[in-house]
């Protein structure tokens, strides 16, 4: 399919109250940036929670596509809890729906990082297991490190960890640009190093002093990382978000002014 860019509904989802079930107004705006594609989180399905067919629906009528389902869990313990397993199942059938659409997974960050080694095994027991369920069903898995303070996948010392514990036979990773330089690593070169296991992409910015920015106004190189990109042939999705406070305020108009960027910078040398 070649590289495309979408929007993650997480710009949204910084507004829960207002936006938890404003799917079809966010897909318009997806597709007024001249997006491709949706990812969200599944908290953010609001009416499609349970009619995956009515969202299929929305997004052909906008000519866009399901390009992921983010399914952020706890996962503390050695294996999945029972609601956790079925709650992994339900979304692993609802993604039956969309061929070729992924699962990416994201583990809810805790306060703190105490007991770090125990909780980190059992993230990987976690989702190499839900990975496994979702490959038998021929969907794709993808985990999807972030940064906050009480995260286990933050730095670089963590992800030889991650590394180390995922099954690649049946998942992949999903870098997320900002998460990485929030981490303290070089967004390109974690990008360079673990090119061969990117089944899927966020896109987001920063300060060098941690702050989220709209694309451009940070320090991430995404040209350089977009260049690398098509140079070893990535046919997936690059998906783009914003956690600043504008975004906060207009998540609306963040995402338009993230889009004017794309065209501008990105697409060119995609």
């Amino acid at each position: 399919m070649g590289m495309k860019f979408g929007c993650h509904g997480y710009t949204w989802q910084l507004s829960y109250e207002t936006q938890s079930d404003n799917l079809p107004h966010i897909l318009d705006v997806i597709a007024g940036g001249g997006f491709k594609g949706l990812d969200t989180q599944v908290a953010m399905l609001g009416r499609f929670y349970n009619h995956p067919t009515l969202l299929k629906e929305e997004l052909q009528k906008r000519n866009l596509e399901l390009a992921a389902l983010t399914l952020s869990l706890h996962w503390l313990h050695k294996g999945e809890t029972d609601e956790e397993q079925s709650t992994a199942d339900y979304f692993i059938e609802y993604l039956r729906h969309f061929p070729g659409a992924l699962l990416n997974v994201v583990q809810m960050p805790g306060s703190n990082r105490d007991e770090l080694q125990t909780r980190q095994r059992n993230v990987l027991d976690c989702v190499n297991a839900i990975a496994k369920r979702a490959a038998d069903q021929d969907i794709v898995t993808a985990f999807h490190p972030n940064s906050p303070p009480g995260s286990v996948f933050r730095n670089e010392e963590d992800y030889k960890v991650m590394f180390d514990g995922l099954d690649t036979d049946v998942i992949g990773y999903t870098p997320d640009a900002g998460h990485i330089a929030c981490g303290g690593m070089d967004v390109a070169e974690i990008f360079e190093t673990y090119r061969p296991l990117i089944k899927h992409v966020h896109f987001k910015d920063a300060s060098a002093d941690y702050v989220w920015k709209a694309m451009g106004e940070g320090v991430i190189d995404f040209p350089r990382i977009v260049r690398h990109l098509r140079n070893t042939d990535y046919n997936g999705w690059i998906m783009v978000e914003e956690e600043s406070e504008k975004a906060v305020a207009d998540p609306d108009g963040a995402m338009m002014e993230n889009s004017r960027y794309v065209k501008e910078q990105l697409i060119p040398i995609a």
